[in-house]
């Protein structure tokens, strides 16, 4: 598998989000894997909000979460299924403002699918959009898919057997998030300016459609719910 990330000009609030990546990928080979990052996705949909104190964010925070809990550095929030800092409204390379998460990230991923599909005349093509992640216990960032389009986001090895013939039980492999992870290594975290990764190689199964609920697990079933106090 082979990451190639690239960088672009300074994506400005309202851009046109498929025109940009046209813009600035010269190939889409078949079978490849583009991952976008959040925060473009985001500015193409103006979805921002002038920083005007800590109160004023952490009511942004609330509004944008489906579940809130203070924490000692953060606001420790649920949203679309999945724990995040912050609901994941975010001051980094922002000019000043708050960027929140796109509205809906399968929705982007899919359009911009369609448009690429299109334009660089390939069949079979998948759309990451990213964002990154804390882990409980674990130092830094890593990356994690909010939406894709394109391919299936988890390979199922339940019932198949391992090396010695023992069958698993509850082995799955989420490579949409696999991939965002490298992708979003490779892209970076602070100033490189590449919000767009290539991903050639990636050992996806490309389809037609998506399920979105493939790499959601319901708060109760869980195996860290009883270390943590779930909604209701």
């Amino acid at each position: 598998m082979i990451i190639t990330p690239i960088k672009t000009r300074i994506f400005k609030e309202g851009d046109n989000l498929a025109d940009f990546i046209v813009e600035c990928v010269k190939r889409l080979p078949e079978k490849s894997v583009l991952a976008v990052t959040s925060k473009i996705a985001a500015l193409s949909e103006k979805r921002t909000a002038l920083l005007d104190g800590r109160e004023h964010k952490e009511e942004i925070i609330k509004k944008e979460s489906d579940w809130t809990l203070r924490a000692k550095y953060v606001w420790l929030t649920m949203k679309d299924g999945m724990f995040m800092a912050n609901a994941g409204v975010d001051e980094s390379n922002a000019r000043g403002k708050l960027v929140l998460l796109p509205r809906d990230s399968y929705e982007v991923a899919a359009r911009l699918r369609e448009v690429l599909r299109r334009k660089f005349k390939v069949k079979k093509l998948g759309v990451l959009v990213t964002d990154s992640r804390t882990l409980p216990l674990r130092v830094g960032v890593t990356g994690i898919t909010l939406g894709y389009a394109g391919f299936r986001g988890v390979k199922d090895y339940r019932g198949t057997p391992d090396l010695f013939g023992r069958k698993f039980h509850f082995s799955r492999a989420n490579v949409a998030d696999g991939l965002s992870a490298a992708a979003v290594l490779a892209m970076g975290e602070g100033k490189e300016q590449t919000p767009l990764a290539l991903i050639a190689g990636a050992p996806v199964e490309f389809c037609e459609k998506v399920s979105r609920t493939e790499l959601i697990i319901p708060p109760t079933d869980d195996i860290y719910k009883s270390i943590l106090k779930f909604p209701k």
